[in-house]
C-alpha cells in the first residue's frame, strides 16, 4: 500500500455513511453516504446488507484516491444499537470485510462509542450524545458506563422525542382546558400537525413515532424563547434528566463532558438550563464542545487500532476487536 489508509463507517437511522481517511490524518476524509437505513429485524442489523450497501461506496473512494486494489490498514464500523442488536454484524462482517476488503483489523462499535471517540478521542470524560433519543457514554479507559439510551417508550429522557412529547402534551391540556396546558404550544402543535382533536391518529400509527414527536422540539425551544413558562419548564426538566445520565457516567475523578448531537443546536433555550444543571450536578467537570461527529470517531478508533494504539476499552459489545 503506498499510504495506509482507514475506513470508518457510521449506520443509523438515517442511512449509512462511509469516509477514507489517511492512518496518520483521520480529520482529511472523503465520504460517501447512502440515504437507506440498514435493514433491521428480529435477528438484528443485516450484515449482509451492510456490505451490499458499503461495498460499493469503499470501492468507489478508493479508486478516487487512486488506489484501488489497495487493502485499509484497519475498519471500525458505528452502528446505533450494536449492543443489542449486533450479533449479525459481529458473526459475519468481519470475514466479509477479509473477504471482500482484504483488511485484517476490524472494530465493531455502538454508536454511543464512535460518538465519544468523535467527541474526546481516546481521552478519559463522558459524552452525551442527543438528538431524537439521548444517551450518555463515560469511560475512566478501564471500562464504559453508559446510562440511557433505552428508546422513546422507555427512556431517551431530554431527547427531542421527549421534549417533542412533553410539548405536546401540555398543547393537548390546553386543548383540554387542565391544568399545565399551553395555548402557545397548541397553537404551533397545530400549526403542525393539524387538528389537535386529531393528534392521535396522525401521531400513533406513524413507524417513524420517535421522529415525528422530536419534530416539534424546536416549536418548544421557540416557545421558550418568546417567554412560555410552560415550554421553559420542559426544557429544564430535559436539561435535568441530560445532567442526571452525564453525572451516572462520568469518572470519580471528574474530567470533560462533551456534548454533541443536532439536540444541542437548539442552542440557549436548552443549554442555559442545561450548563447551570451541569455545574450543580458535576461540579468538577468541564464541559466542551465535541471535537467530532459519530464518523470521525469511527476513523479515531480504525487510525488507532492501524497503529497498534487503541485505548478505549473492548468489552465485546460496545467495542469489539476482530
Amino acid at each position: 500500500m503506498s499510504a495506509a489508509r482507514v475506513l470508518g463507517v457510521d449506520s443509523g437511522g438515517s442511512g449509512l455513511r462511509v469516509a477514507l481517511a489517511p492512518a496518520d490524518g483521520p480529520a482529511e476524509a472523503t465520504t460517501a453516504v447512502s440515504r437507506t437505513p440498514v435493514r433491521t429485524s428480529a435477528a438484528g442489523i443485516d450484515a449482509a446488507d451492510m456490505m451490499d450497501q458499503l461495498l460499493p461506496m469503499v470501492r468507489s473512494l478508493l479508486a478516487d484516491a487512486g488506489a484501488p486494489t489497495d487493502a485499509p490498514a484497519a475498519v471500525a464500523v458505528g452502528a446505533a444499537g450494536m449492543a443489542t442488536l449486533g450479533d449479525d454484524l459481529r458473526a459475519a462482517l468481519p470475514d466479509a470485510m477479509r473477504r471482500e476488503l482484504g483488511v485484517g483489523r476490524i472494530a465493531l462499535a455502538g454508536d454511543a462509542v464512535t460518538a465519544y471517540a468523535g467527541a474526546l478521542g481516546q481521552r478519559p470524560g463522558a459524552v452525551v450524545a442527543a438528538g431524537t433519543g439521548m444517551i450518555a457514554l463515560g469511560s475512566d479507559l478501564t471500562g464504559w458506563r453508559r446510562a440511557d439510551g433505552w428508546g422513546h417508550l422507555l427512556g431517551d429522557s431530554g431527547g427531542g422525542a421527549w421534549i417533542g412529547r412533553e410539548g405536546l402534551d401540555a398543547a393537548l391540556r390546553a386543548f383540554d382546558g387542565r391544568r399545565g396546558g399551553s395555548a402557545a404550544l397548541l397553537a404551533l402543535a397545530e400549526e403542525r400537525f393539524g387538528s389537535a382533536g386529531e393528534l392521535p391518529g396522525r401521531i400513533y400509527p406513524r413507524t417513524d413515532r420517535p421522529a415525528a414527536l422530536a419534530s416539534f422540539a424546536p416549536d418548544v425551544a421557540r416557545c421558550a424563547t418568546d417567554g412560555d413558562p410552560v415550554a421553559r419548564e420542559v426544557l429544564r426538566r430535559a436539561a435535568a434528566h441530560i445532567a442526571e445520565a452525564a453525572a451516572a457516567v462520568c469518572p470519580a475523578d471528574g474530567g470533560e463532558v462533551a456534548l454533541t448531537g443536532g439536540l444541542f443546536r437548539m442552542g440557549e433555550p436548552l443549554l442555559a438550563p442545561l450548563r447551570a444543571e451541569l455545574a450543580e450536578q458535576l461540579p468538577g467537570a468541564t464541559v466542551t464542545s465535541a471535537t467530532g461527529d459519530p464518523l470521525h470517531g469511527s476513523l479515531v478508533i480504525a487510525a488507532a487500532l492501524a497503529t497498534d494504539g487503541l485505548r478505549l476499552p473492548c468489552d465485546g459489545r460496545l467495542l469489539a476487536v476482530a
